[in-house]
């Protein structure tokens, strides 16, 4: 059995003004048998949706776990949550026998179980409430031993792993021993009873001075002698006692219980060869322990896991390491969250889920517009870099590394920061954008808000590349015995209907909260020589860098000759000009910057098309 979908109404941030509707719950989630990773930004929802499933199941290892007035959404009076649960098997079913519904007919039936949690409170006071299941709305009663079968295992965000580890009362080692099957039902005839039972007489003996210790000697000859140190220390405080009571009094070492819940809370667990694991080893020593918890042969419950900030303590490469771990744990359900890029990367899109905006959308193929190429594409390719789109709160896509340097100057120069706006500008290295656009687009309701601006060329070229001819029409050569070439302007006209049908092409793309912000002259490149806010400062990072071309005689010419033979340094030029832009901005207050821009906020300006695409990924 899973847990196949949660739904949440006015918990935490999930919830609306009103009064609550069935039929129109604040959080619908679907789950996936296996891994799920819920990532997201800061105070997206990822912990209240884990809260959410504690506070219904509770934990193997007792936490204590309880209603509070957080919980509530805002003002509410009410808050409901219910979990359900499909692919029971016979042995798991049994337990449940009495709230199960089932889906599908004939000889496809198969047994769900759904629970529910409503909770109420009258002004600060929380009303006492139960566990209920069952297909209505209502639902009965859970008996105790029902919801033993359902209890999940949580590890916490700033887990003290060491703790958990070590030998102590009710440790949570003990706890994990204790349900295995070589410990279940073996409370009095484990070996280990028995180990422990011989060394509690021998401990016992050792202070009577009655403990024998053999040796071999020298010779071979084995040799056998009882010490008497314990025996001394014994009758030293029999001394004390008989002047306290009188002579007829003696003490008796004993020790203590050797039943088996005891004697495993004497064990300590650590990594071999490593007498002191640092937090890092402790934290997957830990994680290892609680996967023999849910691996558990003897148990016909529920196998959930719930990990929060799976990264704590884990440098990228253990964190790598983990995750190709968990995935391949598919006999359990796991539940984790993350705010780590590394991870989000390495996973595959079907186990994410994105917390947006009090939504949570899966990524799985049943629910976003991505195809199988795109899934393909995005497994192979979805770096650490480019996962950061996961967790941002507006994303800017583009092409290259020249978009990539030039936008946060950009931002900058007309007030915005979008690090602080928490914008991720995400270069992709190509155009093939669907990639990631369809990342954002839902085939149903709710759809992602989070906007999402794709910047990109429009390449509709200004010039031609054509041979040139001698008078004899025949091909010039030049001293090398090569093909010359000459660059000649196009009919303007026609470069303007080809540009505005293309312009329109792109973006007319735009689908729910994606838009496309086309270059409207050829590339990047070209529009910076056309802005006339920032064409000097584009010519002279230009000639800059290329010093061997002759840009006097006609730059504009020149520039397209190094464009259509992709012979232009755009990354170093991209950089001379941010760095530009931000000593221009230097010396200016926070609060002046909005003021100070570099004059391409005209709408008519040729680079218009980047303010315009960072003002919407920025929510202005």
């Amino acid at each position: 059995m899973y847990l196949s979908n949660i739904k949440l109404w006015n918990f935490r941030k999930f919830g609306s003004e009103g009064e609550i509707d069935h039929e129109k719950p604040n959080l619908n989630l679907n789950l996936i048998k296996g891994l799920n990773v819920i990532i997201g930004e800061n105070d997206s929802g990822k912990t209240a949706i884990i809260d959410a499933i504690k506070l219904v199941l509770k934990t193997h290892s007792y936490d204590y776990i309880r209603v509070e007035d957080k919980d509530f959404h805002n003002d509410a009076s009410r808050f409901r949550i219910e979990l359900t649960f499909e692919k029971l098997t016979p042995d798991e079913a049994k337990n449940f026998t009495e709230w199960l519904g089932w889906l599908g007919t004939g000889e496809d039936t198969e047994p769900f179980l759904k629970i529910n949690y409503d909770v109420k409170r009258q002004g600060k006071k929380i009303l006492p409430a139960d566990i209920k299941a069952g297909v209505d709305e209502d639902g009965y009663l859970l008996t105790a031993e029902a919801k033993e079968y359902l209890k999940a295992t949580y590890l916490k965000p700033l887990r003290d792993a060491e703790n958990e580890l070590i030998a102590k009362r009710n440790s949570r080692l003990s706890q994990i021993l204790l349900g295995d099957e070589a410990f279940k039902g073996k409370e009095n005839t484990n070996e280990l009873v028995q180990i422990f039972s011989t060394l509690k007489i021998d401990l016992e003996n050792y202070f009577k001075g009655e403990f024998e210790v053999k040796t071999i000697d020298e010779i071979g000859v084995e040799q056998s002698n009882k010490p008497q140190d314990g025996k001394q220390i014994k009758d030293k405080i029999d001394s004390y006692i008989k002047g306290f009571y009188g002579n007829n009094y003696e003490t008796e070492f004993n020790a203590s219980s050797n039943d088996i819940k005891s004697i495993l809370e004497k064990l300590t667990l650590f990594l071999k060869d490593e007498p002191n694991p640092g937090l890092g080893t402790l934290n997957r020593l830990f994680m290892a322990a609680e996967l023999l918890h849910l691996n558990k042969s003897n148990w016909s419950g529920l196998r959930l896991g719930l990990v929060e900030e799976l990264e704590a303590h884990l440098h990228p490469q253990a964190q790598m390491q983990v995750i190709e771990a968990f995935q391949k744990q598919d006999a359990i359900q796991l539940i984790l969250t993350t705010h780590s890029p590394n991870l989000a990367s390495k996973l595959k899109l079907e186990n994410l889920i994105v917390c947006s905006n009090g939504y949570a959308f899966p990524m799985g193929a049943t629910y976003t517009k991505l195809d199988k190429d795109n899934y393909k594409f995005l497994e192979k390719f979805l770096d650490t870099t480019k996962a950061n789109l996961f967790f941002a709160k507006g994303v800017i896509l583009v092409e290259g590394w020249a978009e990539e340097i030039l936008i946060p100057s950009i931002a900058k120069s007309i007030g915005i920061n979008l690090t602080e706006k928490g914008v991720s500008v995400v270069n992709i290295g190509h155009t093939g954008f669907d990639h990631y656009a369809n990342i954002y687009l839902r085939n149903v309701e709710p759809f992602m808000t989070i906007p999402v601006a794709i910047i990109t060329d429009s390449d509709i070229r200004e010039y031609k590349k054509t041979l040139k001819l001698d008078e004899n029409g025949k091909p010039v050569k030049d001293s090398k015995g090569k093909n010359e070439y000459e660059y000649l302007k196009r009919e303007i006209k026609t470069i303007k209907e080809e540009t505005d049908k293309r312009l329109a092409d792109i973006i007319g793309k735009a689908e729910q909260q994606v838009k496309y912000f086309p270059a409207p002259k050829w590339t990047l490149e070209y529009s910076l020589f056309e802005s006339k806010g920032l064409t000097k400062t584009f010519q002279n990072a230009v000639k800059a860098i290329h010093t061997g071309t002759d840009w006097d005689t006609s730059f504009e010419k020149s520039l397209a000759e190094k464009l259509i033979n992709k012979g232009l340094k755009k990354t170093e030029i991209a950089y001379q000009i941010a760095n530009a832009i931000d000593e221009d901005l230097s010396g200016f207050e926070k609060k002046e910057i909005s003021k100070k821009t570099i004059k391409i906020s005209d709408e008519n300006d040729t680079v218009n098309y980047l303010i315009k695409a960072i003002q919407y990924a920025t929510g202005n």
